[in-house]
């Protein structure tokens, strides 16, 4: 009976060798899903404590650096349709590669806790919440854009948002 038992056991080494091979290579053969392209951002987050315009100074020199525009993204953790651009961007691939070739984004903050008035005093008025203001990379304004026409449901429309990304991309 011990020999029996011994003869099971030394057929099943080679056998789960073999197991084992074939499943390394069939998940090796498979490749991972690729992450979502990142947008680039100088300032991600709606912060009532930042200085815009030092924001503002330092997102200029990146986007000289790397022949970007700037993207002012204004807007607040308080607002909805500003937390479904976001997840608009993280989940829509297209969009993130875009955003991440031409743009550098710089989130501006306007709540209760800090309008950022003499900021946004610069720029046209803002009707309503996310918008977005399209600079070049010396901060010049190029396009104050209402993101209301963006949208789509509970979410924002892929295409028009990559059209309108290109439409505003650096012409190099």
């Amino acid at each position: 009976m011990m020999f029996g038992m011994r003869n099971r056991f030394l057929f099943l080494i080679p056998f789960s060798a073999l197991l084992c091979a074939v499943g390394c290579q069939s998940e090796q053969a498979s490749p991972r899903p690729a992450e979502p392209a990142a947008a680039v951002y100088s300032v991600d987050k709606y912060d009532p404590a930042r200085d815009a315009a030092a924001d503002l100074a330092d997102t200029t020199r990146l986007a000289k650096q790397t022949g970007k525009r700037i993207l002012l993204q204004v807007g607040g953790n308080w607002c909805g349709w500003c937390r479904a651009l976001d997840k608009f961007v993280h989940d829509t691939p297209e969009v993130a590669a875009a955003l991440r070739d031409d743009y550098v984004i710089m989130k501006v903050n306007m709540s209760e806790e800090n309008r950022n008035e003499a900021f946004l005093g610069r720029f046209p008025q803002i009707k309503g919440y996310p918008h977005i203001f399209v600079l070049d990379s010396d901060g010049k304004l190029l396009h104050s854009q209402d993101t209301a026409v963006l949208e789509e449901g509970k979410s924002y429309k892929p295409k028009v948002f990559l059209e309108f990304l290109t439409k505003w991309a650096p012409t190099s």
